[in-house]
């Protein structure tokens, strides 16, 4: 299990101990920059499949960030490639396909359990000398210094760092201490997600079932340990209501399944708990203030559509280690103002350009004008059609376009 600190100087201490704080935490520690990573859960907690029942899709590009942290070695037996991805409409054949030999890669993604991902991430974490995990803990109240700030935990102890990052999620407490307000708006719509077997193999295929209520999405994962085949699903609904899918019984769930899923999947079950979040978009005015600054959830929320959301984390995540990692090298400050500012610059127009183009494709997709859906068919057919713009919408699954840190390009830090 982790490490548990003992009160002391860190270069950085993270806020949140979910997939996104874990892992900076270990790519930094990974690069000899001291780092304490404060988790409010319990980590034995937070490995059972009853805590959270999800997956996460991994990105090509952030696959580099997970080796670089020393954390993708454990995931290779529980990570389930993507190699194909269909896009469909209502059940209706297939729109718009995409091959990862087409775009000359190993594959688009992986698509990993939660409490897999999670298990990686403490066993590295375990194993570096610079990494402290401090769980469960909950922060209390920082205090700004000129040269540190202090981080008061409400069991007593307190931790001092040059920066302070949080990793916090939506709901983020280091968000709101540094006083930064959000821009966004509930999509009025939730995403049920759960893991299904079915009797045949999915292929490494990917679907995304786009229908008037919001997306509906089938995500090939790895056979369970008796070799079930099985899948993630996310199936996004309208309301918040009694009439929820949530509440179904599972004979009444299955057979809705039956009628979503494509025919060459056979037969599907439920194998599992079915778990419920609200959907929204939400983005941070700013992400830093004096020696503190904000990643993944707790800077920005996007729609599920296209299951980037870990992934935009990821990319904070690179973009800052590439920042830090020289400074500590050369005893510098790793809380400066330089740094902060280079670090919003470097993100903030890449995450806002995601946030929208979410928020358009659940606009567009989640409608049934005739209009609408003549639209749609007219641009999946002209995406089809042109090899340059299938490339492109490839290269964005990949999370391995020009614009990104250079970590989830080439694999190393610059």
């Amino acid at each position: 299990m982790p490490n548990i600190s003992q009160p002391g100087r860190f270069d950085v201490v993270i806020v949140g101990g979910g997939h996104a704080g874990c892992a900076l935490a270990c790519l930094l520690a990974s690069h000899n920059v001291s780092v304490a990573c404060i988790d409010q859960d319990d980590p034995e907690k937070t490995l059972s499949q009853d805590f959270d029942g999800r997956t996460m899709a991994i990105s090509f590009g952030s696959r580099r960030v997970m080796e670089a942290a020393g954390a993708w070695g454990p995931l290779k037996d529980q990570a389930c490639p993507i190699l194909d991805i269909e896009i469909t409409e209502a059940g209706a054949p297939t729109m718009l396909r995409f091959l990862a030999e087409d775009a000359q890669a190993e594959a688009f993604g992986w698509i990993v359990e939660n409490r897999h991902l999670r298990a990686a991430l403490y066993q590295r974490l375990a194993a570096l000398e610079h990494a402290r995990h401090i769980a469960p803990a909950r922060v209390k109240d920082f205090l700004l210094k000129p040269d540190s700030v202090d981080i008061q935990l409400e069991d007593g102890r307190t931790l001092n760092a040059q920066l302070v990052i949080g990793a916090d999620g939506r709901k983020s407490f280091t968000r709101e201490w540094m006083g930064i307000a959000t821009r966004g708006w509930s999509y009025r719509q939730r995403g049920i997600a759960c893991v299904v077997t079915h009797e045949n193999p999915h292929g490494n295929v990917a679907v995304e079932d786009f229908r008037s209520e919001g997306p509906f999405a089938i995500l090939p994962m790895a056979d369970d340990a008796n070799g079930r085949h099985r899948s993630s699903i996310v199936w996004t609904e309208h309301g918040m209501g009694k009439e929820s899918c949530l509440h179904w019984d599972e004979e009444t769930f299955n057979a809705a399944l039956a009628e979503r899923f494509p025919t060459a999947y056979g037969k599907v079950r439920l194998a599992g708990k079915r778990f419920s979040y609200l959907l929204s978009l939400a983005h941070a005015q700013r992400y830093t203030a004096p020696r503190m600054a904000l990643v993944a959830d707790a800077a920005h929320g996007i729609h599920p559509i296209a299951g980037q959301g870990l992934n935009m984390g990821l990319r904070d995540i690179a973009a800052l280690a590439e920042l830090l990692v020289p400074v500590k090298e050369k005893g510098g400050d790793c809380g400066s103002e330089d740094l902060l500012n280079a670090y919003e610059r470097a993100r903030r127009f890449d995450n806002m350009a995601m946030a929208a183009a979410t928020d358009a494709l659940n606009k567009l997709f989640s409608n049934d004008l005739a209009p609408v859906r003549l639209i749609r068919k007219l641009g999946l057919r002209a995406v089809q059609k042109f090899p340059a713009a299938r490339q492109f919408f490839m290269k964005q699954a990949m999370g391995a376009s020009g614009h990104m840190p250079t970590l989830i390009r080439t694999g190393k830090l610059p």
